[in-house]
């Protein structure tokens, strides 16, 4: 919320109640049917309970966002985030559907309208109360392992066969503690045997201290070959006011650091040379690079230096749409990986179409893409950010295996 003027807050909050006032209009054709009238007065005074104090809630938790300890305060507008779309989404269908119903109804008799409008309207209103819940309480940590076989003319041969995990926007402070969670991730990710670990950027959500504990769990992680990383838009600290320079800056070094503690390489805008029987390949990371309003911290002219007499090269940048602006046809870069659009937290599926509103802000949003000869893959994130919750778009850890055509 903090990123919002308090006029936008309290149209919000209106928004809220505007809906709720008309839910609650449409919910007496349903209670009409209850006899107790105890009962009757019970659920409408719980009704207004709920959304007053919501309403309430969000307005104080604005005012007093400032106020409020950092390592509570996005935990706090995660959780009101949630509880909001859980609360406002299904009474906005119900209202849509109940009102459709209602005048239009010439399909029914008065007396079989009295019976199935409410009765539908009530179902259209649960039925995504529970895909929520079920966003919220159950497929936000259901890992799911994307695997994918690309082939190559030009991958050196040692390197046929090689297995490649990826992960991303791990937003650890999401996590709040709960180790046990991300530890079942690293078990899926181990069994996968994988040859390289890369990490593509949002190891937090803006602070060093997210990381206590981390280490542990983190370190357990496993790759025959490396493990390499870049840092995302989160990880610079840029989304916070600071007492001083310095403090961002002492807590950007520790954030760098943990990628040390966890035996991870960082590159910043940097190569790596992979030899393997006397073949090379060239892992290539840069650091954020992003349309406005992200800042672009990243250099890929600088990153490439060192790997000019590589020809196979593989790049690791958080944000896609650097792959559109810099990589694709103007250098020979294979093999791009990328995070950071998480895939909204929110697709529908359609057998093996996937659909998504946030591909009308990021061209390349999940999964594979192909330009010529030169792929990108975009890891859809293992973690969190904003709505606490995945709607059809679940965890994701990516396994991707080169081979050779030759």
């Amino acid at each position: 919320m903090r990123s919002y003027s308090l006029f936008t807050i309290l149209l919000l909050c209106l928004a809220i109640f505007l809906i709720d006032l008309a839910a609650f209009y449409w919910l007496q054709s349903i209670t009409q049917f209850i006899p107790s009238k105890g009962l009757k007065l019970a659920i409408n005074i719980a009704f207004w309970v709920f959304t007053i104090g919501l309403i309430t809630a969000i307005i104080i938790l604005k005012v007093k966002l400032d106020d409020i300890n950092p390592t509570r305060k996005h935990l706090l507008i995660s959780s009101f985030y949630g509880l909001t779309v859980s609360s406002f989404i299904p009474k906005l269908i119900f209202v849509i559907v109940i009102s459709v119903l209602y005048f239009t109804n010439f399909m029914f008799s008065e007396t079989e309208s009295l019976i199935i409008v409410p009765i539908v309207g009530l179902f259209s209103g649960f039925l995504p109360f529970f895909v929520i819940a079920y966003a919220v309480f159950k497929a936000i940590y259901h890992f799911k392992i994307y695997h994918k076989n690309i082939k190559f003319n030009h991958l050196p041969t040692a390197f046929n066969a090689f297995r490649i995990v990826q992960i991303s926007d791990l937003h650890l402070g999401n996590f709040n503690y709960r180790y046990n969670i991300l530890e079942r991730a690293v078990k899926l990710i181990n069994n996968l045997k994988p040859d390289l670990i890369f990490f593509t950027g949002d190891l937090v959500n803006n602070y060093e201290w997210e990381l206590r504990g981390w280490q542990e769990v983190l370190e357990k992680l496993e790759a025959k070959h490396g493990k390499f990383a870049v840092l995302g838009n989160h990880d610079y600290g840029d989304y916070s006011q600071w007492e001083t320079k310095k403090n961002k800056q002492d807590n950007f070094e520790n954030i760098k650091d943990f990628f040390n503690k966890i035996n991870f390489k960082l590159l910043l805008n940097d190569s790596e040379i992979l030899e393997k029987d006397n073949n090379k390949i060239a892992i290539v990371g840069v650091e954020n690079w992003g349309n406005p309003p992200f800042k672009q911290y990243g250099d890929l002219k600088k990153a490439l230096v060192s790997s000019q007499n590589t020809p196979f090269k593989i790049l690791l940048t958080h944000d896609p749409s650097h792959w559109q602006k810099e990589v694709i046809e103007q250098t020979d870069i294979a093999l791009t990986f990328s995070g950071h659009t998480h895939g909204m937290q929110a697709a529908i599926n359609v057998g093996k179409k996937q659909w998504s509103p946030i591909k009308y802000k990021f061209e390349h949003w999940a999964g594979l893409y192909k330009i010529g000869q030169q792929y990108l893959y975009v890891n859809r994130g293992l973690g969190w950010l904003g709505f606490p919750g995945r709607l059809g778009m679940r965890p994701e850890i990516t396994l991707l295996t080169l081979e050779c055509t030759n």
